[in-house]
Parts: structure tokens; sequence; C-alpha cells
């Protein structure tokens, strides 16, 4: 049950020789999430041996080239390698129109449904889910509208306890039940005939009723894991909670603390507006990415980070982060 994240881009507006634009791919499960698509997209996916037919959601955080230039190259290399499949694109209204120029001009031959997911909203939203997973998306405070994605494992059922289910009798009813989250109630009254011939007391026994409490027979199998993925971002008072509790919050760190001023006026974030983002939200490890082209060697971001919070990390293209599974 991977959960693996994949860093293909961590430059802001200006690519340089060794930093791409912004662009990752989740693998969840096998299932494919690609955040952003700048240019160099494509070059990074093959370098990373990632499967363009995979790839099942790509999510656009807005409409800046840095997060959008590669999207023309990977769609027509969909087209070209036969996929089928549908894709999902969840983005900013103003991409439709950059969607209905592609498929005008470039469009032809396709075949393969893109399902455009058009985002409006001031506060997270369930947008996408599957059998065990839930795409959400909430706004980021950002020049132009700007959306944020949580990518996050479904709650999964719970075990039983193996000795409760003889201890208690347990019926397939209340194992079902229970396995939901359920307390069993029985109701109160003597034990009957059946209790003795079956070998188990599944009446209270009492005149008051039994209560199987859940807690005390089951347990989760696994802590259901997330991601977080804010992209270009001023600091907002939201913004912690929308994200409380992820176990990787990838957020955007343009600029060093100095120039926190410049951070403000271009409505991006600092490396401690990172950090004191991913503190307040109680996050597992913070991540971070879209730095400027002014400063090639990014480790003093990582102390001014650590100092905070500090299990921070630099993102670098090509790196491969595996979030581990989690056992209560």
């Amino acid at each position: 049950m991977n959960f693996t994240l994949n860093v293909l881009g961590t430059a802001s507006a200006l690519p340089t020789t060794k930093r791409f634009p912004s662009a990752q791919v989740l693998d969840v499960r096998g299932r494919l999430f690609m955040m952003d698509c700048g240019e160099g997209a494509q070059i990074q996916l093959r370098r990373a041996g990632i499967s363009f037919l995979k790839i099942e959601h790509i999510c656009i955080s807005h409409i800046h080239g840095d997060h959008l230039f590669g999207i023309f190259g990977l769609l027509s290399t969909m087209g070209m390698l036969g996929r089928s499949s549908e894709l999902s694109i969840y983005a900013p209204r103003n991409f439709h129109p950059v969607l209905k120029f592609f498929l005008s001009n470039f469009g032809e031959g396709l075949q393969f449904h893109i399902n455009y997911v058009p985002l409006q909203m001031d506060r997270p939203e369930l947008v996408h889910e599957n059998r065990n997973t839930e795409l959400w998306a909430f706004p980021l405070n950002h020049r132009i509208e700007t959306y944020g994605f949580i990518v996050r494992e479904k709650q999964p059922q719970r075990n039983i306890c193996k000795e409760s289910i003889a201890r208690y009798g347990l019926t397939l009813a209340e194992i079902g039940a229970l396995k939901l989250g359920k307390d069993i109630v029985r109701p109160a009254g003597p034990c009957t005939v059946a209790c003795f011939e079956n070998g188990f007391c599944p009446c209270s026994g009492t005149d008051e009723p039994l209560v199987i409490r859940n807690s005390e027979v089951t347990y989760l199998p696994f802590v259901p894991r997330s991601y977080a993925y804010c992209s270009d971002t001023a600091p907002f008072p939201e913004l912690p909670e929308w994200v409380r509790g992820v176990s990787v919050l990838y957020h955007e760190t343009t600029f060093p603390e100095s120039m926190a001023d410049m951070a403000a006026k271009t409505f991006h974030s600092t490396t401690v507006q990172a950090a004191r983002c991913a503190l307040e939200a109680g996050a597992g490890r913070l991540l971070t990415g879209h730095y400027s082209s002014r400063f090639p060697d990014v480790s003093s971001f990582l102390h001014e980070m650590r100092e905070l919070f500090p299990e921070s990390y630099l993102a670098r293209e090509g790196d491969t982060l595996e979030i581990p599974l989690v056992r209560p």
C-alpha cells in the first residue's frame, strides 16, 4: 500500500539549470495524482520512470506559466501514446479557455476524454473519491485565483480482536457493526438455554443491557496517510487548520525570512512562514519548494525552517519520498 511522492520540479517563476518548474506526482496505491505541470514535466516524468498513461488526475493550482506550461505537451504525448482512459483535471475556472484552446488547435485525434472539474470554493471541499482515497481542494492566498490540494487515505474499517469473537460469541451482524465503529448493545435479560448449548452468552444475563465497547474489542489496522500541496500562497489564518494533522505538508518557500517584504508584495511565503504553518497545523513533516532563482544554493533555507520546525526538508528534483504506513 504505497504512498509515494515523486518531485519533478522545485523552481519558481524562472527555471534554472538544476531546477524545473513546479510539478509532482503522488502515487497512492498505484493511483497517480499529478500536482501542477510546469514546463519540462514530460522530461522529468521520463527520468523518474513514471508512465504517462497511468496518471489519472492532474491538479492545477493556478494558471501562472510556471505551474501550467507543461500541460499542452503532456496531453499531446498522452494522445500519441494511444491513451484511451479518462483523465481528470482539477483547476480554477480560468483554466477553461486554456483547455478549450488546446482541444481546438491540438486536440484532433485524442482518444481519451478529459474530465475538467472547475474549482470554485472558499473552504476545503471534496472533489474526488474512490474506494480508498479522497482528493480535497481549498483556496490559497495568491495574486490570482489559486488552490491547494490534499490527498488522503480514507479511514479503514476497524479490525476485530480475535479473542473477542469467542469471548462474546459475536455474530456476523455484530462483527459488521463493530468494523464500522459502532458499539454493540445487547438487551437486558436472563441467560437462555441457547447460551449454554452454544457455549457463549449472547445476552446480558442481568437486568442491565450488555454494552460491548468498540474501543475495547477492535483496533485500527493503520493510521490513514495524507499529503497537502500548498503552491503559491501568502500566509493566511485558516491554512493551518485546513491542513491540520497531514502526514506531509508541501508548502512553497520562495524566499528566506530576510525577504519577507518581497514575499508579502508578491503573495509568496518565506522559510519561517512555511515552518510556522507546519507547526500550527501539527504536520508530521514539512517539505518545501518553489525556490527563487536568486538562490542557487538553498541550504540556508533549511536551517531557518528547522529552528522553528525540526521536521523540515528541502525538496529537490528527482527526490522520491515514501510516506510509510504507521500502525496505531
